[in-house]
């Protein structure tokens, strides 16, 4: 395999190799600062001669190089660049990481059982089905006063017989090549991951948020310039609410109430003067319904609130059947319903006047209701409804 220069010093940027394989999509190289994807950290991102590396992969032993485009043929050495900012976010995060997870286990026995990283946070997993507000809190201080102290933290290659002096938060699967990240006194893990060489690069640890995944417990967190781009991102919120709701910080919550409780009322008043419309509107077509096939047409009207009219309108007059279209941009929609008095099935009815429309809809004996493309009239389409009823 190729020769890990992350491992040899994690904070290089550039690096020169020979290339050992290329194919169409992807370069192998004698010696590599890209990290490949695995044990829950990303994968590196940079160039190669210039042309973009997008990915990187341990696959059959090898360190595959995916490129946006592939190198020039027979290219013999390759100018590698890392993008540090990725590769130090993703040191400051694991690092965190491993720093959080050893407080849970030293503060309450709280093993970790796996993590992610993400592009926005990372995540652990706790072997626990409930952690307390307080544990959080003193599990996230715990974390914050070992970087803040700046603790060492070492790599070391072990074999599998060194590895019995070493205590380590969790037990590894690996016989060989073992690879440990030491905080003394502190952590002892086996781990592939890139870190920083001092906890104090972290910078710091903040908890974001929990939830309950089976019988685990999820913990979101961020860590270093993260914490920094979240604070931000959450102080423009929170500027723009002050100046929105016009209320001092401290007085948000209840200005926000205040406004969702006027925003209930003002729907609340709404719905009851929509309602009392509805009924006037019943009552104006029944007075005028010269038969007992009460038509109308209407524009942007939706579906709902026709439903609500003819309903409205049949409860009032048990004898009387609705047939309503609304022309909605280029669609037409149809409502067809009947009082108690009426034989005449509206799913079928509904579903025999549908394919003039190409269209689609639903509903049942008493109200049905559909729509399509407005290939016919609305005077059309009620004309074929009529039909059907006579």
């Amino acid at each position: 395999m190729s020769k890990k220069l992350y491992y040899k010093n994690p904070y290089i940027q550039t690096f020169s190799a020979r290339v050992i394989k290329q194919e169409q999509d992807y370069v192998v190289l004698s010696e590599t600062a890209f990290y490949p994807t695995g044990g829950g950290q990303p994968h590196d991102t940079g160039t190669l001669n210039g042309i973009p590396v997008v990915d990187v992969e341990i696959i059959d032993g090898e360190i595959r190089h995916f490129l946006a485009e592939p190198l020039q043929v027979n290219t013999e050495k390759v100018e590698g660049s890392i993008d540090w900012d990725r590769r130090f976010d993703h040191m400051q995060q694991h690092a965190g990481q491993h720093i959080l997870s050893a407080a849970f286990e030293s503060l309450f026995g709280f093993q970790t059982i796996s993590f992610h990283l993400g592009k926005e946070s990372a995540t652990i997993d706790l072997d626990t089905s409930i952690v307390t507000e307080e544990q959080l809190n003193e599990a996230e201080k715990l974390a914050n006063q070992i970087i803040l102290e700046n603790w060492p933290i070492d790599t070391k290659w072990v074999t599998l017989e060194e590895l019995k002096q070493y205590k380590l938060r969790k037990a590894t699967t690996l016989t060989e090549d073992i690879r440990l990240v030491i905080i003394p006194d502190f952590d002892y893990n086996a781990c592939g991951g890139t870190h920083p060489e001092k906890t104090g690069q972290v910078r710091l640890v903040k908890i974001l948020r929990t939830e309950k995944q089976k019988s685990h417990i999820r913990v979101e967190f961020i860590c270093g310039e993260r914490v920094l781009a979240h604070l931000h991102r959450k102080q423009q919120v929170l500027l723009n609410l002050i100046n929105t709701l016009n209320a001092p910080e401290e007085k948000l919550p209840d200005a926000a109430k205040t406004l969702l409780d006027n925003g209930k009322a003002f729907e609340k008043q709404i719905n009851e003067l929509k309602d009392t419309l509805i009924h006037h509107e019943a009552k104006e077509l029944l007075s005028k319904a010269e038969t007992s096939i009460i038509t109308a047409t209407f524009h942007n009207r939706t579906i709902q609130a026709l439903q609500k009219l003819a309903r409205t309108v049949v409860t009032s007059s048990p004898e009387t059947t609705c047939l309503f279209v609304s022309e909605n941009e280029h669609k037409l929609q149809i409502v067809a319903a009947k009082g108690n008095l009426v034989e005449q099935n509206m799913k079928e009815l509904v579903a025999n006047v549908l394919p003039y429309l190409n269209g689609k809809g639903g509903g049942n004996e008493k109200m049905a209701q559909g729509g399509g493309d407005n290939i016919i009239s609305s005077e059309q389409l009620i004309e074929k409804a009529l039909f059907y009823i006579r």
